[in-house]
């Protein structure tokens, strides 16, 4: 891997665990011996998770930047990274915009970053202890912390962020972090923390960098337990695609892949960006298809428990989330082609919207949203026995949340969900991007608890998932398909509703992950295009 970064231009710096033996590093330092541009720096003990990590990077860094003063970036980089696209291109990319930082930094305290681990108790609690050595000792001790009430303060002025260890900083930015005057006080706070990592230099960097492009240039992917994906050969084609500069974690064996990349350079440097999404979904789908396995096979760890109650509802219903914020006239255009009752948000925050939107409904069930969450399972219930017709209505994450459990193990419910569809009306709303900003963390964390419920195996729901890019791609399909089930009218559908007007969404979508918010559930989905070189953002 050295000898890739160097001749293709970079200079590096090595840091080699302190505990690899003295003979092993001789030999790789002679076999580096022809090639100018390496240096290695002070070695350290690492263990997983703690801040040695993080010192053999400053000592890294440190030692690259004094060797070599012009370097204008630092790319954080494992042996297990490997290269895909010459050096030449990322040198170029980067160049570009060379004040920007790539690294993933997103705020602890918005959204949940981490797979399956602490998230802001990191920072508030003490970790003396090897979560991998002493796992005992480990979890008795956060324990012991929790039930105190212990909760240490952070430092004045920091903010704290999470991301991947995998950066790319500019020299000033990472000079800046470095020679920080209370650098001393910062590395004593984050020598307590849990897997300072992944939060060192991404919280450092909010305090320093002129501005954020918050996330990272190289491709890694993490299962549910939050270990990294191994690349094997069979990888090649789809690590092409993606276009990313980097990818970990390479199996050592793989030497097809190895063989394979990076790509040789071509007549001109090529700057586009990377666009790991389709590999990142493939990589979901397959976590996916891991937890839950597939339709009707049965295994030790999935067995499934059958419910107690003999049909949770009386008949057939539907539940279509995202579809009004795509199509605002997506209520009355439902009602005139299918035989059924469509309401609007039953289930919304201002009143039970009843078809129509009379006070009292159905069956003398009133409107009021006060009576509705007395008995939110009543109600759904109440109004599907005493209606002839199917009901359809309307969800959202603005919605109350209490039935999520209750319709998704119905056998009788339909739900058709298009993930993000409620950040379209944001562009509209004229609200400060404060607000904004507050609203999508709010609702992003409410959409993500929905889909962790249907993705569950206890879901007897039929659940229909749609990502808003593939149903912004082909809209009339998607809604076409989402209809097969509903009782429809004689020649009906024959038209599409108005769709909203989405000018302006990525841009939006670029703002909010730049302030340390990241849009998992419509910003990923979605191609990133480049940033205008003079473009600047609230970082600075």
């Amino acid at each position: 891997m050295a000898r890739i970064w160097v001749e293709g231009g970079a200079r590096v710096a090595i840091h080699v665990d302190a505990k690899a033996s003295a003979r092993s590093v001789a030999r790789m330092k002679d076999q580096l011996a022809d090639l100018p541009g390496i240096v290695y720096s002070r070695r350290h003990r690492c263990d997983w998770g703690q801040f040695n990590l993080v010192r053999a990077t400053q000592d890294a860094a440190q030692a690259l930047l004094d060797s070599f003063p012009a370097v204008t970036h630092v790319y954080l980089a494992s042996g297990s990274c490997l290269p895909l696209r010459p050096v030449r291109d990322l040198a170029t990319y980067l160049a570009r915009d060379p004040h920007c930082d790539h690294i993933e930094s997103v705020s602890a305290l918005d959204v949940g970053w981490t797979v399956g681990g602490l998230n802001e108790e990191r920072f508030t609690l003490y970790f003396p202890l090897d979560w991998r050595r002493h796992r005992w000792m480990f979890d008795r001790l956060t324990a012991w912390q929790r039930r105190l009430g212990i909760r240490r303060r952070l430092p004045k002025g920091l903010s704290p962020h999470l991301g991947s260890q995998w950066w790319c900083l500019t020299a000033a930015t990472l000079r800046a972090i470095l020679d920080d005057p209370r650098r001393a006080e910062f590395d004593r706070f984050f020598r307590m923390a849990w897997i300072p990592d992944e939060s060192y230099f991404q919280t450092l960097a909010r305090r320093h960098a002129i501005r954020i492009e918050s996330h990272s240039l190289t491709l890694a992917k993490f299962d549910h337990d939050g270990r990294p994906y191994q690349l094997y050969d069979d990888h090649t084609l789809m690590l092409e695609e993606s276009r990313c500069f980097v990818a970990r974690k390479v199996w050592p064996q793989a030497a097809r892949l190895m063989a394979h990349f990076p790509v040789p350079p071509g007549p001109q440097p090529d700057v586009s960006p990377p666009q790991p999404q389709r590999f990142e979904r493939l990589i979901n789908r397959t976590v996916r298809r891991r937890l839950l396995g597939r339709p009707g096979l049965y295994m030790q760890s999935r067995f499934p428990r059958k419910d107690s109650e003999n049909g949770k509802t009386s008949a057939p219903y539907a539940v279509f989330q995202g579809f009004s914020d795509i199509f605002p006239d997506f209520e009355t255009w439902l009602a005139g082609n299918v035989e059924a009752d469509v309401h609007g948000h039953l289930l919304g925050p201002e009143m039970v919207e009843f078809a129509g939107r009379p006070e009292i409904g159905p069956g003398a069930i009133s409107s009021s949203t006060v009576i509705r969450d007395r008995d939110p399972h009543g109600f759904l219930t109440a109004l599907i026995r005493i209606s002839p017709r199917m009901q359809i209505f309307q969800s959202s994450p603005r919605d109350n949340q209490a039935l999520n459990w209750f319709i998704a193990t119905d056998p009788n419910a339909h739900i058709h969900v298009v993930t993000g569809a409620w950040m379209l009306p944001l562009l509209e709303s004229g609200m400060p991007f404060d607000d904004i900003r507050r609203v999508t963390a709010l609702l992003q964390r409410a959409e993500l608890t929905q889909l962790d419920v249907l993705n569950s195996v206890w879901v007897k729901a039929r659940v229909h998932v749609h990502e808003l890019t593939d149903f912004l791609a082909r809209p009339q399909a998607m809604l076409y398909q989402s209809l097969q089930h509903l009782p429809l009218r004689p020649g009906a559908p024959v038209d599409v509703p108005r769709m909203r007007d989405l000018n302006g969404l990525s841009d939006l979508l670029r703002r909010l992950r730049n302030s340390g918010l990241r849009p998992r559930l419509s910003g990923d989905a979605l191609p990133l295009p480049e940033p205008p070189m003079t473009e600047r953002t609230a970082a600075e």
